[in-house]
């Protein structure tokens, strides 16, 4: 995020109006006259900018793709990116707050997905069949329901296919949560395989008693 500020205008016009006025009413013929003309049109930009000091915008700077090294991972992590803009695109217009909420949920979750990529790139497959078939639909379907949203019309059909949209963000959560957790499977069954190893050499060489408890 970077601030960007920006200076207002109303010291300059005040400079103009001080100048105009006081080439009206007072005398311009002496090298005193410019020099007082100068210190009071520099006073009253210092005055006006101070009481008109501008705003400041704040921007967001998106970030430098990283490379991994490998284009496949790189391209679907791109893809991932546009995926996760686009629908906070579409998050941001959507005017029913629940709904916005639901939609921000998956779109954190579906953030998490791809940053697991990037730090497991064995999940490539797993990770590419989301991004081809469930990403899409989910897209499709929150666009289907802010487009239904932003025509002011509450007709039967609308109404109802909006409805069911809504239901279906529950599950598709849910379901995105549960991807995103198996993606951890084969790091847990690493894990599982790493205990039962330690433990065996340390039953072997009689330092542990209990289950995972050592005599060191």
């Amino acid at each position: 995020m970077i601030e960007i500020k920006k200076k207002s205008i109303v010291p300059v016009y005040g400079v103009a109006v001080a100048w105009l006025a006081y080439c009206a009413f007072l005398p311009l013929h002496k090298t005193w006259h410019f020099i007082a003309l100068a210190c009071g049109a520099a006073l009253v930009y210092v005055l006006l900018s101070a009481l008109f000091p501008g705003k400041t915008t704040t921007i967001e700077v998106p970030e430098e793709p990283v490379s991994t090294g490998d284009d496949r991972i790189d391209a679907l992590l791109a893809e991932g990116e546009q995926a996760v803009t686009e629908m906070r695109r579409i998050r941001d217009t959507i005017r029913d707050v629940h709904v916005r909420e639901k939609t921000g949920e998956i779109i954190v979750v579906t953030d998490k997905i791809f940053k697991n990529l990037h730090d497991d790139p064995d999940d490539y497959t797993q990770v590419k069949r989301f991004a081809d078939f469930f990403l899409p639909a989910t897209i499709k379907l929150l666009h289907t329901y802010d487009r239904f949203g932003q025509s002011g019309t509450a007709g039967e059909n609308i109404t109802g296919t909006m409805e069911r949209i809504d239901t279906a963000l529950d599950t598709i959560l849910v379901s995105y949560r549960k991807f995103f957790d198996s993606l951890f499977e084969n790091q847990a069954l690493d894990i599982e395989t790493d205990i039962s190893v330690l433990e065996n050499m340390l039953k072997r060489e009689g330092l542990m008693n209990s289950e995972f408890g050592t005599t060191l």
